[in-house]
């Protein structure tokens, strides 16, 4: 089986322009490739995983990526898949969170050597002279065209801003850039992206009367139609500090039984033999599927140590009602009042409920629990000895749980 095979065998291939010229690329290790990465975070998160996957299997095919850190384009950003404009970010912001980004993708990516290569599009969009831009660029675009993209349909009901209308140019300006500076001939992207990744492959056709490649991966979502990597607190995030290899892991162990299947496809290295050989599993089976989603992927991210000390864990909370290697809570005595603590302000400082009102609904719908007892009043309160010694263990719904302890 080749790379493009396998690719279309995980369900991984969305939308190509030249399929039989893309095969050729990948599967003979002739591709220098690139895929964007907007900064708009201090962390990548699970919307990047398969993105990050991709670069991975096609590095080892001997196909070399690029990854482009949107240091210029964020400071516009992607008007795609948003009913609202994005946040403006400072440069300050931008480059620290370009530095994140590398330190984060040097799990995937071996950039040694120049093996890889990573580069932001500000060193070639911030100097950019905005006549220039019209002139050389800006005569190549048809506005018909582009208002009927996509990525433009949900903004303009709602009122798309010039600065927005000109992300699609600057997305096929990186595309441009790219193929004269370094040789890139593909690209890859979101299946949202598609419109942005057409611009790039016509102006390097128009500008230089060359062919350049595009193809967009499928977009991870859940059997409900939902994008995947989100939970109640918020995006599920690479980074340790934000998201705890614990809670990573939990994150793929809890998956539905309808994704778990398509998710080891499309985002683990397992054999597709073996692989194919679970397409039957039902029942308990699915929860073992699950493990082995939850272990591979936190072994990518954080490392097979932290991956057997979360599989290790997850697996004794479930037994045992409690382990080591818990995500733990500090309090301390200011977040006491006359020396205890409300169910609702413990469900919020230990991180399992966003806000109070969903405390409130948790406690009220019988989720809670302390230490195995069942909490029903919401102005129940816990005394500081309770979080002394090993702490107590705090419980929301089935498969949430936080270790609390006094510091």
């Amino acid at each position: 089986m080749t790379l493009y095979e396998e690719l279309q065998a995980r369900g991984l291939i969305a939308q190509v322009t030249d399929e039989k010229l893309i095969a050729d690329l990948i599967n003979n290790g002739k591709a220098t490739f690139y895929i964007g990465f907007d900064p708009t975070a201090d962390s990548l998160h699970v919307g990047h995983f398969m993105a990050l996957c991709l670069m991975k299997r096609l590095q080892m095919a001997g196909n070399k990526p690029i990854a482009l850190i949107g240091g210029g384009t964020g400071m516009i950003g992607d008007p795609s898949g948003r009913s609202d404009m994005r946040q403006m970010m400072t440069m300050e912001t931008i480059q620290h969170n370009c530095d994140c980004f590398k330190k984060q993708m040097s799990n995937f990516i071996d950039f040694s050597e120049g093996k890889a290569l990573m580069v932001n599009n500000a060193d070639w969009l911030l100097d950019l002279n905005y006549v220039d831009v019209l002139r050389e660029v800006g005569s190549h675009f048809s506005v018909n065209r582009m208002l009927s993209a996509e990525c433009y349909k949900q903004r303009m009901e709602k009122g798309l801003t010039f600065l927005e209308f000109n992300y699609m140019i600057m997305q096929a300006y990186d595309f441009y850039a790219l193929y004269q500076n370094y040789g890139c001939n593909l690209q890859f992207g979101g299946d949202d992206q598609w419109g942005n990744m057409l611009a790039g492959t016509e102006l390097i056709r128009r500008k230089l009367g060359k062919d350049a490649s595009a193809m967009t991966i499928t977009l991870l979502l859940n059997s409900e139609g939902k994008k995947m990597g989100k939970t109640q607190s918020g995006a599920v995030w690479l980074d340790p500090e934000k998201t705890s290899p614990f809670d990573f892991y939990q994150y793929w162990r809890n998956i539905g039984d309808a994704d778990v299947l398509k998710c080891i496809r499309m985002l683990t290295f397992l054999p597709l033999e073996e692989i194919n050989e679970m397409d039957n599993w039902e029942g308990s089976q699915l929860n073992k599927a699950k493990e082995i989603l939850a272990y591979e992927l936190t072994q990518m991210v954080h490392g097979e140590e932290e991956a057997k000390k979360a599989q290790e864990s997850a697996r004794a909370l479930f037994s045992q009602g409690n382990a080591a290697e818990m995500p733990t809570a500090e309090l301390t005595d200011d977040d006491m009042t006359d020396g205890s603590i409300d169910i609702l302000t413990l469900l919020l400082k230990s991180g399992l409920v966003p806000s109070k009102s969903e405390a409130r609904r948790a406690v009220e719908q019988g989720g809670v629990a302390v230490d195995g007892e069942k909490v029903s009043d919401i102005h129940a309160a816990f005394a500081r000895d309770s979080f002394t010694g090993d702490g107590a263990v705090l419980k929301k719904g089935k498969k949430n749980f936080r270790k609390v302890v006094i510091k």
